[in-house]
């Protein structure tokens, strides 16, 4: 069972967590920066344009941070 090591799964658990923190911050920064206030054109406007653009941004932002953990 050397593939289970506990070492691998904490390793996993902070890529994780990192990870998250920092597609947080990237869509925190990018909602600052722009004009519009982006949670309330989604959420009161319903501009659905604007859900995809963010849901585009959201896989990139991952994808970009995926291959820099595991790399």
């Amino acid at each position: 069972m050397e593939t289970l090591q506990f070492k691998y799964i904490l390793a996993s658990a902070v890529y994780s967590l990192l990870g998250v923190v920092i597609l947080v911050i990237a869509f925190w920064l990018v909602d600052r920066l722009t004009p519009e206030n982006t949670w309330k054109e989604l959420v009161h406007n319903k501009n659905i344009a604007l859900a995809i653009v963010v849901g585009a941004f959201i896989i990139a932002i991952g994808m970009i941070i995926s291959s820099a953990i595991h790399s």
